[in-house]
């Protein structure tokens, strides 16, 4: 990487930090990319440069909490011996990272609000891929090891991807310990079923 390219991403990046933590405090509404340029120095042409709008800004510091909270999980994936025990632990981090993350109330304004362009929405069905094809892993390594029964894995996928982030707005206002409960019963109930056993 050459000096140019280096100013170029020491340049991304600060806008992204920056732009970040207005997100965090004002909300993704009310930042606008002239607070953006405020806080930086930098033009509204070098935001566009780097990242084309507000919302390819925004995505790209949802692109990085994403790539963050995959790195967290990898490092702790090896203590658990079993799915069961994964799936336990998916739902453990979410509580943890996700709900006390700092865009969490911006993200939920962000994915709320109908008008994406084209590209955005893309991007957006690109993310939620990733979600399913993490799951779909999750689900399949439990069918495999024989712990779980053979079943349809992509729809089981959209089943725990659909119920966490259902979770997810119903645990905002929940103190941790009880956000924890909620999602360990989410969890028990997805691996069990609330059906009695027939006789």
């Amino acid at each position: 990487m050459n000096k140019k390219q280096l100013q170029s991403e020491d340049t991304k990046k600060r806008v992204a930090d920056a732009a970040r933590g207005l997100f965090a405090q004002k909300g993704y509404k009310a930042t606008s990319i002239e607070d953006i340029v405020g806080i930086t120095g930098s033009s509204k042409g070098n935001i566009y440069y780097h990242f084309k709008s507000k919302e390819g800004l925004f995505l790209y510091l949802i692109d990085e909490w994403d790539q963050e909270w995959e790195q967290q999980w990898q490092e702790k994936e090896s203590l658990y011996t079993t799915t069961t025990e994964k799936l336990y632990g998916v739902a453990e981090q979410m509580v943890l990272e996700d709900l006390n993350h700092p865009l969490t109330m911006a993200a939920d304004e962000f994915f709320n609000n109908e008008e994406k362009a084209n590209d955005v929405e893309e991007r957006i069905t690109e993310m939620v891929k990733g979600h399913l094809d993490f799951y779909q892993k999750l689900i399949q390594q439990g069918i495999d090891n024989g712990e779980f029964k053979p079943n349809n894995v992509e729809g089981l996928s959209v089943v725990f991807e659909s119920l966490t982030m259902g979770l997810s707005q119903m645990s905002r206002k929940l103190n941790q310990k009880d956000a924890l409960a909620l999602y360990h019963l989410a969890i028990s109930v997805f691996l069990h079923g609330i059906a009695k056993e027939p006789n």
